[in-house]
């Protein structure tokens, strides 16, 4: 009586199971069909996206390394893990007893500490970073967990089985082949199965030893995932329909009879024939298409490798730039300047960098820059001159700028009083009116700036004093407000009006306040940070005169036109700045996207190691504080 009476919880237990996992996807897959570019606010059903996704180049390369990765792994890790492990078998105690350990130890390592132990294996061994870094690392990841499979099976065989086949006459091969193998194999397929999974699911040891290009779908998507792009779930969708697909083709093979198969055996034979016909044919079409003769180019045959922050050129800008100088780039992304710098620092060969004006500052103290030759630059007198020329970089021998912009408080108008913010400015994130409401950003160097241009200082300080009181505002902010601390789901949080206002980059505000006409920005009198990301190269490229060739396009009308409109930050072109700013422009009339030029309290960050520590280590303190807050 007690079981029967404890069958309907466990049924709503699983529903509620199933509801869990499940809902995400399902809420994913609706929203790839959402006609708008919130993440969160379905506006109407389009395809829009899953165009944009096959419009895309860096999918679909994505698509092809992740499953060609994902297979071959399988297979090499497959047959490499269940040979070791039934070597292991006939070995001695002792010696199993170590090889587990060691098998053992790479599945119970954090996965960063395999990362970057990989990396660093193929630094100091000079090792080109790409594909084949990418394959070796998942082989070498994936055999561990065959061997986790394999050796219970092992385990459970008559360890004369081998032994018999061989009185009877089989060879060794064959007792291995015939005998031994058809009795783990249901080992060898669990093996497989997880290896292919822990293959495509595999981000962090991928982004950590692949170079030159290449990425698997969990870097693209994470790359994306830092700006408002829809295109995350329709690729992802059809990840789950892929995955959906294979786990029917997996379970529904069983099931099939040996005559069936025999009747499909044959006919995949037949069929054969027409589909190595039909590829003929597409190879050819292909040749003539896009073979032959061409226009010779002036950088024909060139590769440009880029490094650059995710999401942050334009939807044709590398496509044109290729179609007109010949050449191929290759872009990889970063997602903080730190992280660049420890790849720029351990000499990986890049031939154009979009670093932010501290992080040039200290890229050119350290000597990893070279001087740009300015007789091949024809876009200088292009740009807006409040860009040029600023402190890291006075003269601009080592850059020229990208984007620019400002940081400050985006506000819904319809629940912050435009008083409250000229009266208090950044101090309005301590008015206990908008407690609950308001979001920071998690950055430690933008919070500090906020907190110490609200106490006056000066957001470049080195007293140590002023910091800590920095540090107390910030405390009290998170303490006191219930603070959300977030990253760059502000845009789209704010974009659906979730808070009253919240610290911003000015290009994120921009694309806020064209999703929602409640939106404003707000730049406190006592300053802010007057930032810009410019293109540098550095000390060891290979190809300097492609990236002066890319810097003069980027920097030109075209490029930097579609540069900007797609990504929302400020163009560093004078006269794309003004026409997108300008009637009929993209961003016409949106304050957000015009840096403000004459505030003498605004700032540019200089790069100070000592005084970054110290923030790095106090707003840690501050996310502490936060979370015990809440």
């Amino acid at each position: 009586m007690q079981n029967k009476g404890k069958r309907p919880f466990g049924k709503v237990l699983m529903v509620l199971m199933i509801i869990f996992f499940y809902l995400p996807i399902a809420y994913m897959i609706i929203f790839s069909f959402n006609d708008g570019k919130s993440l969160t606010s379905f506006t109407g059903f389009s395809l829009r996206w899953y165009q944009h996704m096959l419009e895309s180049q860096d999918m679909k390369e994505a698509l092809y390394t992740t499953f060609s990765v994902a297979i071959l792994a399988t297979v090499i890790s497959t047959i490499a893990g269940t040979i070791a492990a039934i070597g292991l078998s006939k070995s001695k105690k002792v010696i199993r007893n170590l090889m587990d350990q060691v098998n053992n130890l790479p599945m119970m390592n954090p996965e960063i500490v395999t990362a970057i132990g990989f990396m660093l294996l193929f630094i100091t061994f000079k090792v080109e970073k790409g594909y084949m870094t990418m394959l070796l690392a998942h082989v070498a990841f994936c055999i561990p967990y065959v061997m986790l499979s394999v050796m219970p099976k092992i385990k459970q065989l008559d360890p004369n089985l081998a032994d018999a086949a061989m009185d009877l006459g089989a060879t060794p091969w064959q007792a291995l082949r015939k005998v031994i193998v058809p009795q783990i194999m249901p080992g060898i397929i669990s093996g497989g199965l997880i290896a292919f999974t822990m293959s495509i699911d595999d981000f962090i040891i991928s982004y950590f030893v692949t170079g030159g290009g290449v990425k698997n779908l969990s870097i693209i998507v994470y790359t994306m995932s830092k700006r408002v792009n829809p295109s995350i779930n329709a690729i992802s969708t059809c990840m789950v329909l892929i995955i959906t697909f294979m786990l029917l083709v997996i379970n529904l093979a069983p099931v099939l009879s040996a005559k069936r198969r025999k009747k499909e055996e044959i006919k995949k034979r037949r069929i054969l024939p027409g589909i190595l016909v039909t590829a003929a044919a597409v190879l050819l079409v292909v040749f003539v298409k896009f073979g032959g003769s061409k226009e010779e180019r002036p950088f024909e045959g060139q590769t440009l490798h880029i490094y650059n922050w995710g999401e942050y050129t334009g939807e044709n800008i590398i496509a044109d730039f290729e179609k007109e100088t010949g050449a191929t780039v290759i872009q990889e992304n970063f997602d903080s300047n730190e992280q660049m710098y420890i790849k720029v620092a351990n000499k990986e060969p890049y031939d154009l960098l979009v670093p932010s004006d501290y992080m040039i500052e200290r890229l050119i103290q350290e000597d990893l820059l070279q001087k740009l030759d300015h007789s091949k630059l024809t876009c200088m007198d292009k740009l807006a001159d409040a860009v040029k020329g600023l402190p890291y970089d006075p003269d601009n021998e080592y850059s020229v700028p990208y984007f620019w912009g400002t940081v400050g408080i985006v506000y819904d108008k319809t629940k912050v009083d435009i008083k409250d913010l000229e009266e208090e400015g950044f101090g309005i994130f301590l008015d206990e009116k908008y407690k609950g409401d308001v979001y920071l950003y998690d950055s430690e160097r933008d919070s500090f700036m906020m907190a110490l241009k609200a106490l006056g200082y000066s957001m470049n300080t080195t007293d140590e004093q002023e910091i800590q009181e920095a540090y107390e505002w910030l405390v009290q902010c998170v303490e006191t407000m219930d603070t959300e601390i977030v990253t760059d789901e502000i845009i789209d949080n704010m974009a659906q009006g979730r808070k009253a206002l919240g610290l911003i980059y000015s290009g994120d505000a921009t694309y806020v306040m064209d999703e929602n006409e409640n939106m404003r920005y707000y730049m406190p009198k006592t300053g802010t940070n007057l930032w810009s990301d410019a293109m540098v190269i550095p000390k060891n490229a290979k190809n300097p005169e492609l990236a002066h060739a890319f810097i003069n396009y980027a920097s030109d009308y075209a490029g930097a036109y579609d540069n900007s409109s797609y990504v929302g930050y400020t163009s560093a072109n004078k006269e794309v700045m003004d026409d997108i700013y300008g009637e009929g422009g993209d961003y016409e009339g949106i304050d957000a996207y015009i840096p403000r030029i004459d505030n003498p309290k605004d700032e540019v960050f200089v790069y100070n190691e000592d005084m970054k520590k110290i923030m790095g280590d106090l707003w840690s303190r501050v996310k502490i504080a936060a979370s015990n807050a809440d």
